[in-house]
């Protein structure tokens, strides 16, 4: 069993025997924080996304074959899902690959359901003579300074104090000098430079760097690419060792604190290339990240038996990784913004071989999930993730959509045979123990409030709960006195849940 420590925002804790404080939090099992013991066949289980149709298609001229890093939102302002994303093109002929037809652009979309999109003619950039395009940013040169938008990541700022005129934000690589720009916007479309210089100088930068306003800590969080052993060199960058993860914080994006690099509580060394951190919008004290596992393997027979060889051998000519690297994605989770609980196993493998998989640029996540409507009449909105597919072949690469049951990354399961799971202490406000879990038919949950000692609290015992089964994302538990637990209020206890052919996603005490 993994045993997991970690520093809770917002939460004091004088000591490990003090308990956790979680008020009227909902709690996922994303990480260990509050698994106190599991028994029996009880275990946390990894839950994978399920693939919908393609949500867009990068076709247009001033697009192509190596789009990506895309960037997705629901923005309350307008009532409309926005996207932006790099728009490139990557052509491979004889053994070369030429990135060269059209500059990198940073591009937009935008949809009424996070399921249909579509690509408005913005009338912001010319290309090849029009405006007729969807283009919101192209390199340009400010001073000495000459932007790339093809890395881009845009956020809406949720700082209470940010102007109207900056509501909207880019983190956007700089061509020259080597470092990350910051942008802003009053409506997400047309953007200005807000500092005249990059602000942040060291790392790789070849990915999509970001940063979000985390209300957590009142500031800013910085993710970008780094390797473990690059170092700068005068003016020039030098990359060495692993592909990795860096971050910062800022109280206004132009000044940032002293870096750090990620840690991670039980993972090996691996390539990791994005990184999609962000609050999660159900448990904003959680940090959520996407990264992508990148894998570098000699050729084999397997190798070439993957999808497109003939594709894939002509690009290994330029560059054997170019044909023999393999990309998916993860899932990770974080409460201090630097050390993480990253799930080994993949999150969203790179699935059935088809064309356009099993190749180097797939199943990079969009920045970052949101919610849409299920395709189920009458269930409940679920979660919407995007990864990209079809990369570097034909004429375009493309973004396909996929769904997860809300808060449902992680769960705690129990098989038939029936498995306990009891949290560390804890204190709470609220009048009810809601839940999300799924049974089974012949499954169930039980749910008994123990005192911190592990003492079953006279009530609230596992004889006196009622069982709990059905598939939902909102019950309350029920003892034979009702659901009303406000009496154990602000007071030490423990959950102990025992689940028969279950799934506990998330908890959570409401009024």
């Amino acid at each position: 069993m993994r045993t997991l420590t970690l520093s809770l925002l917002l939460v004091v804790t004088a000591s490990a025997a003090d308990p956790i404080a979680i008020g009227s939090r909902r709690e996922l099992f994303v990480d260990d924080a509050l698994i106190g013991s599991m028994t029996a066949g009880a275990r946390q289980v990894l839950h994978h996304p399920e693939a919908k149709d393609i949500a867009l298609v990068h076709d247009a001229a001033w697009e192509g074959s190596g789009s990506g890093y895309h960037s997705v939102f629901f923005d309350p302002d307008l009532g409309k899902y926005r996207m932006y994303y790099k728009a490139w093109h990557l052509a491979v002929k004889d053994g070369k690959v030429n990135t060269g037809s059209h500059p990198l652009f940073c591009c937009y979309a935008e949809s009424e359901d996070g399921i249909h999109w579509r690509k408005p003619e913005l009338g912001i950039v010319e290309f090849n003579g029009s405006k007729a395009n969807n283009i919101v940013l192209a390199p340009a040169t400010f001073g000495e300074v000459t932007s790339d938008p093809g890395h881009p990541a845009v956020f809406r700022d949720e700082n209470p104090a940010c102007p109207p005129e900056a509501r909207y934000k880019a983190i956007i690589r700089a061509a020259k000098p080597h470092g990350l720009l910051v942008f802003q916007s009053p409506d997400g479309l047309h953007f200005s430079l807000m500092h005249p210089k990059p602000v942040i100088t060291e790392g790789a930068f070849d990915s999509q760097n970001l940063a979000f306003f985390d209300p957590n800590i009142s500031a800013y969080r910085a993710y970008w690419r780094v390797f473990t052993a690059g170092k700068t060199d005068g003016a020039d960058w030098k990359p060495e060792g692993n592909r990795a993860i860096r971050t910062a914080v800022s109280k206004d994006l132009v000044t940032w604190d002293q870096w750090k690099d990620l840690s991670y509580v039980d993972s090996p060394p691996e390539q990791l290339y994005t990184n999609g951190v962000k609050p999660y919008l159900r448990a904003p004290h959680l940090l959520l990240g996407f990264p992508t596992r990148y894998v570098e393997r000699p050729w084999s027979e397997t190798m070439r038996a993957l999808p497109e060889r003939a594709e894939r051998e002509d690009r290994a000519k330029a560059s054997q990784r170019y044909g023999t690297a393999i990309t998916e994605g993860l899932l990770m989770a974080s409460r201090d913004g630097v050390k993480f609980k990253r799930w080994n196993e993949a999150f969203l493998r790179p699935g059935i071989e088809r064309a356009g998989t099993w190749h180097y640029g797939h199943q990079y996540f969009g920045w970052s999930v949101v919610p849409t409507k299920s395709a189920l009449a009458g269930a409940p909105d679920e979660l919407s993730l995007y990864a990209v597919e079809n990369y570097w072949t034909g004429n375009s690469s493309e973004l396909r959509r996929y769904t997860l049951r809300m808060d449902g990354f992680v769960s705690v399961n129990g098989p038939l045979s029936g498995g306990e799971f009891i949290t560390k202490p804890l204190t709470f406000t609220g009048k009810e123990l809601r839940l999300n879990f799924s049974t089974s038919a012949a499954g169930s949950i039980h749910v008994e409030i123990q005192d911190a000692a592990g003492k079953a609290i006279p009530g609230w015992s596992l004889e006196d709960s009622d069982e709990l089964f059905g598939d939902t994302l909102d019950r309350a538990a029920r003892w034979k006195t009702g659901t009303d637990v406000s009496a154990l209020a602000a007071k030490p206890i423990r959950l102990r849940f025992v689940l028969k052919d279950a799934d506990l996603y998330s908890l959570k005490f409401a009024e």
